[in-house]
């Protein structure tokens, strides 16, 4: 199948890996194209049934992937580790400014 984005849009594309920490201290990972639109969304309670019944949630993690199949691939990864390996990760690797609130 034809994609009909223009090649220069598709360029822009980005795709982030996150984390959320829930009231409740427990952490949810997932993927996005925009970190600060979806964080917006798991706070309006239009996000993951999860967050729904644990927000509000705070951004503590991004990572830059290269495209939606590693998003994916390193969503599950970090689904995987206990939560003390995903608050070591969250406090190790600083918010880039243009995703703190």
């Amino acid at each position: 199948m034809v994609s009909r984005v223009p090649a220069e849009e598709t360029l822009k594309n980005h795709y982030y890996c996150y984390m959320v920490r829930c009231v409740n201290g427990a952490f949810y990972t997932g993927w996005t194209t925009d970190p600060v639109r979806r964080t917006a969304e798991h706070n309006a309670r239009r996000g993951a049934r999860y967050t729904r019944m644990h927000g509000p949630v705070e951004l503590v993690y991004v990572e830059e992937v290269a495209d939606h199949i590693s998003a994916l691939k390193r969503e599950a990864e970090i689904k995987r580790l206990p939560h003390a390996r995903k608050a070591a990760l969250a406090a190790a690797t600083p918010l880039p400014e243009t995703f703190r609130s």
